[in-house]
C-alpha cells in the first residue's frame, strides 16, 4: 500500500499546488468538492512562493558572480597597500622620511613590517590609515611617494570598499529571501495538508487503485516503501 508523502522541496510544493490550479475549472464546473477558501489559499501561496523562489535564484546568482570578482579586487588593494608601505619603510631606512612620522600612518618605527592586511577588515583599516598618514605627512611639507602614489592606493582601496558594501547588500538580500521562504514553506505545507485531506476524503469510497489515480490527478504524491510491490 503506497503512503502519502508531503513535498520537501520548493519545486515539489509548487508542483503540488500548481496541479490543483490546473484542475480548477474542471472541479468548479463538474462539482466542487474543495472549499473556496482552500482554493484561494492555494492561489495566494502559489503566487507568493513562485515569486520568492525566483527572486532567490536571481539574488543568489548575483551574489555568486560578485563573490567571484571579489578576490581580484582584494588582491589589487592588498598589493598596492603593501607596496606603498614597503616603499615608505625604505624611505625611512634611507633617511628620506623621519622615522617619527610613521606614527602618522599608525605604524611603529621599532617594527617596520607590513601589518596584517590579509583579512578584509585589516585591509580596509590599514588602507584608510595609509591614505590618512600620507596626506598628513604631505600637509606638513613632506614629499609624496610616487611608486605607487597614494592616489593609486586610495583608488584600489575605495573600489574594494565599495565592492564589500555591495557584497553585504546582496548577502543581506539573499538572507531576507531565505527567511521569507521559510515562512512561505510553512504556509504552503499547511495549505497542502488541508488540500490533500479534502481530495482523499472525496475519493475515499473508490477502490484503492482507482482512488490513488484520482488523487494523483489533483497533486497528491504517493510513494511505495522499499521492496513493496506496486498494486
Amino acid at each position: 500500500m503506497p503512503y502519502r508523502r508531503f513535498p520537501k522541496t520548493d519545486s515539489a510544493r509548487l508542483r503540488a499546488l500548481g496541479t490543483l490550479l490546473d484542475y480548477n475549472s474542471n472541479y468548479s464546473v463538474q462539482g466542487r468538492f474543495i472549499d473556496w477558501k482552500t482554493v484561494a489559499d492555494v492561489r495566494t501561496i502559489y503566487g507568493k512562493l513562485t515569486t520568492v523562489v525566483q527572486q532567490r535564484k536571481v539574488d543568489g546568482a548575483a551574489l555568486q558572480r560578485f563573490n567571484a570578482s571579489m578576490g581580484k579586487l582584494q588582491h589589487n588593494a592588498k598589493l598596492y597597500v603593501s607596496h606603498f608601505l614597503q616603499v615608505l619603510f625604505m624611505c625611512v631606512q634611507r633617511g628620506e622620511i623621519r622615522a617619527s612620522q610613521l606614527q602618522l600612518y599608525g605604524l611603529n618605527a621599532s617594527d617596520m613590517t607590513v601589518p596584517n592586511i590579509k583579512t578584509v577588515n585589516g585591509l580596509i583599516s590599514w588602507g584608510k590609515k595609509t591614505e590618512a598618514g600620507e596626506k598628513a605627512r604631505i600637509s606638513k611639507g613632506g614629499r609624496p611617494i610616487y611608486n605607487p602614489s597614494i592616489g593609486m592606493v586610495a583608488t584600489h582601496c575605495d573600489i574594494f570598499c565599495e565592492a564589500c558594501q555591495k557584497q553585504k547588500l546582496l548577502a543581506d538580500r539573499v538572507e531576507r529571501d531565505l527567511k521569507e521562504l521559510e515562512k512561505l514553506r510553512e504556509q504552503a505545507d499547511e495549505v497542502i495538508f488541508s488540500l490533500w485531506n479534502q481530495i482523499e476524503s472525496h475519493f475515499a469510497s473508490l477502490p484503492p487503485d482507482k482512488r490513488f489515480d484520482e488523487c494523483r490527478k489533483y497533486g497528491v504524491i504517493y510513494y511505495y516503501r522499499r521492496g513493496e510491490e506496486k498494486e
